[in-house]
This record gives structure tokens, sequence and C-alpha cells, in this order.
């Protein structure tokens, strides 16, 4: 995540599709068939074709989602998390990039019911890989003839330490456990869950693991700006730097724009209806691209309800003390100081996530 601002105008450089063909994959990793050069097909993560293997029977009704949330393994996401920073760096720059890109691919693939892409761009010539999962309502779940869209959650994978005097990043370490293993490891685990839970779904939700957010949130635009008009997303969730707060439970509630004030309320209320204890869940009004999250271009280029839940804008107060380590080579697992905070931001945000894919929201 990055911590100052740019200019709108600038979003717009340099975001250019490599060559070449979008890899889709079920829960077998076989690849589809490849498209035109120079194309992407970004909306076949909103209606892919069947997985390879077969799924259950619906169940006669759904779990409660307040029992959906307890299916979040905290002992996953610590493993996820491991994992994401034994890679050294997650930089586009660095070789670990491409063993962070191999993972997610291997963990997400693994699981029935999930269709899987990378879908590559490039910014100033380096490669940047977006990684998305799509999980599909079931046939007969209610769902049947509902076009109303899909929802997504994000977050992005990559990582920097910029803010380290001297840092190469080609070769120099970049753990990013913070920023953004934290929602990384979350995305990975609501992909175990709502595969299992595609029976309670009334429309799409996609997990979108993005490159090149620590270069302006270049990964998250140039998808935006691939997608075919009419743009197939209702609602964005973004989780991004939810691990660090020895003093209290809090996070910022960030929302872009007017237009994104219903699902705020959303999230406010699934914080209260589910007991997820948030406390302060502090609301920011995002009207600019001062807030350099991959929620900001599908809430401030795309009119989009965006939402981020993050620590990293709070004020450094008696509720927040401020993650010095962010951006550096210190940012590393033993700096995840609440886990307990962790784990309710992604109960919160998967809540958020499930309310709005039951009713088929669109806000």
């Amino acid at each position: 995540m990055r911590a100052c601002a740019v200019s709108l105008a600038i979003l717009f450089v340099a975001c250019d599709a490599i060559p070449g063909r979008v890899s889709t994959f079920t829960s077998s990793p076989t690849a589809a068939p490849s498209v035109a050069p120079g194309t992407v097909t970004p909306t076949a993560s909103v209606a892919p074709t069947a997985t390879a293997r077969p799924t259950p029977t619906p169940s006669p009704s759904p779990k409660p989602i307040a029992e959906i949330l307890a299916q979040i393994d905290p002992a996953k996401l610590d493993d996820h998390l491991r994992a994401l920073t034994s890679f050294v760096s997650r930089h586009p720059l660095h070789p670990g990039h491409a063993k962070a890109v191999a993972y997610l691919m291997e963990q997400l693939t693994a699981i029935p019911g999930v269709v899987v892409q990378d879908i590559p761009t490039s910014y100033n010539g380096v490669r940047l890989d977006n990684i998305i999962a799509t999980i599909n309502p079931l046939p007969g779940s209610g769902s049947d003839g509902f076009s109303g869209g899909a929802g997504m959650i994000c977050a992005h994978f990559d990582s920097t330490a910029n803010r380290t005097s001297g840092w190469r990043p080609a070769v120099d370490p970049a753990p990013g456990a913070d920023d953004n293993a934290t929602g990384t490891a979350a995305l990975l685990e609501y992909a175990r869950i709502l595969a299992a839970d595609r029976a309670s779904l009334r429309m799409p939700i996609v997990l979108a693991f993005f490159d090149g957010e620590e270069y302006f949130f270049k990964g998250s635009l140039a998808y935006l700006q691939s997608l075919p008009p009419p743009n197939p997303y209702r609602w964005v969730i973004n989780i991004d730097m939810v691990g660090f707060n020895p003093l209290a439970d809090r996070l910022d509630l960030v929302y872009y724009t007017a237009k994104s004030t219903s699902l705020r309320d959303r999230v406010k209320d699934a914080n209260q209806r589910y007991a997820i204890g948030i406390s302060p869940l502090v609301e920011q009004l995002a009207t600019t691209d001062a807030f350099i999250l991959d929620a900001a271009p599908f809430g401030l280029v795309g009119g989009i309800p965006s939402v981020a839940l993050v620590q990293r804008y709070g004020e450094i107060d008696s509720t927040f003390p401020g993650n010095f380590t962010f951006h550096t080579v210190n940012d590393t697992p033993d700096k995840i100081t609440n886990k307990r905070l962790w784990l309710k931001a992604a109960k919160l945000t998967l809540a958020t996530a499930l309310d709005l894919a039951r009713g088929g929201a669109q806000l």
C-alpha cells in the first residue's frame, strides 16, 4: 500500500496489456485455449466455464453467516503469511515475485469450484500478474436468471521496501508481512470457504489478487480499464494491511465518494450484527487519490461502490501507534502484533461480502 498521493491524470499512463494470452484454470491446473495476441478477456472471470471436478448437490438451506465466519482458520492465515514472506520479496522485479505467483496459483487451482485466471499486464515494461479467482453460484441456488453482475474482494500481493535506505528492488528483501501478506492470506481463506458455500450465493464473488499496487495501484487500474462495458462489478471491498496494532482493534473504513455510502453502511452494520468487534471503526471519505489502495480506481475512476479496510491511514493516537516498519525490510511476520485484529478484519470483510452476495445486492 502506498502512503502518498498522485494525480488521477497520471494513473492512465503505460498500463499496457502484455501480448499473449490470459491463462484460465479450474480446480485442475489445465490452461484454457489461447486467445488472440494482445487481447484480454477479463469478463471470463465473472462468467467462467464450469469446473472440472463434480460439485456437491446444493444443501437445502445455507449455513448462517456467523457459522461461515467461524470457518476462517487463524492457523491457515498464518501459514499463508509465512509462505508469502518466505519468498524474500514479492516486488515485480525480484525473483521471489514469480514464486509468489506460483504459490497463489497452486493454492487456488487446488480448490474445487474456483475458476482461476492469471491476467498479465505491464507497467513501464515490467510484467504484472493480476490473479482473478471466481466463485460462481451453483445452478439451482436461486441465482438462475440473475444478471446483477458480480462482487469483488481484493488485496494486493506485491511488496516493497522503498523506505529502507539504499534498497534495491531486484535483489534486496521486501517481506511485506503486514503490507500486504495479511490481506492476501485472507483472500486465500475466502477461496476455500466460499467454494464450499456456493449454494448460498446469488451472484459471483471475484477474489482479485492484484499486482503493482506499490506502483500506485497500476495492476488494479489496468484490470479496471480492460473491462468492456457495462462494468460487471456492483461493489468492491479491499482488505490491505490489517495485522499491526498493539493498542486497539481499530481499523479505518475508507469509502470512495458519496456513491460508496451504502456500502460503507453495510460494513458498519455487519460489524454490529455479527459482533465482530472492530473498535473503533473509523470512517474516512476519499474523494481524491490520496488514499493509495486498490479500491481507489474502482471508486474514483469506475464509479463503483468501493470501500477499503486498512489500518495505515489512521491518525497516530491512543488507538493506533502507526506501523513504521511498512515499506521497509523490517515488515516481517514477527511485526504482526495483533492477530486478533487480523482475524476480525478477515471476518468483517467476508461477512459484508456474504450479506451482499446472498441477496444479490447491487447497491
